[in-house]
């Protein structure tokens, strides 16, 4: 495997990412197979993780299904079957989302499979943010025969709303002397709330459930 080094920052997309849905697509379904065929199964992936496996852990066991959710019901009957996740251990975003993508996918029976993003960039370069930035998580929904379906990532709208306003609000110009500091001041402010706040988990639920409904 080649040797992944992380930023200095956890989280997962660049600042300049302010509509997190614009990207590339579609890549091919003998790619798509191809892929998804080498990379680990959730659970596996979990095991393995050095740095936010303790977190992601956490957000699982606290965050519940709705007992009543129609759109449920509705996706119960859909042809998804598989997700192939593009992401990094040591991403924040990835920490939040994927306990999520974990609980919606076993209430769906979807079979999911983590591919590390810098292994092999070739793959995240088909669905770029915004058309430049490899930012991650992507969740890439197949149907049975690896056809892509829809495509969720990397952000919620309001949990990307949250951090473009922090940012705005805390950083101070990049030549600012205390610019550094600042910058890590507001990853933690964003880590720590990813981590314990509900409603974005909550967020990150219905983004996911209302684009494998309304693609």
């Amino acid at each position: 495997l080649m040797i992944r080094r992380p930023p200095r920052s956890t989280l997962c997309i660049s600042s300049a990412a302010s509509d997190v849905y614009k990207r590339q697509e579609v890549i091919s379904k003998t790619n798509l197979q191809t892929y998804f065929n080498k990379s680990q199964p959730l659970e596996a992936y979990i095991d393995q993780m050095k740095d936010n496996r303790n977190n992601l852990l956490s957000i699982y066991k606290s965050f519940k299904l709705p007992e009543e959710d129609d759109r449920i019901t509705k996706l119960k009957h859909a042809s998804y079957s598989k997700v192939l996740v593009i992401t990094e251990d040591w991403c924040g975003d990835a920490m939040m989302n994927l306990p999520i993508l974990k609980r919606v996918s076993e209430e769906l029976n979807l079979e999911v499979r983590v591919f590390h993003r810098d292994d092999d960039t070739r793959l995240i370069d088909q669905y770029l943010t915004n058309g430049k930035s490899r930012s991650i998580p992507i969740f890439v929904f197949m149907n049975n025969d690896f056809e892509q379906i829809t495509v969720w990532g990397p952000r919620a709208k309001e949990v990307q709303k949250f951090v473009v306003d922090l940012r705005n609000d805390k950083l101070p110009d990049k030549d600012h002397p205390q610019y550094d500091d600042k910058v890590k001041e507001t990853h933690l402010i964003i880590s720590n709330r990813f981590k314990t706040d509900s409603s974005f988990w909550k967020n990150v639920y219905n983004s996911i459930i209302n684009q494998l409904l309304y693609k």
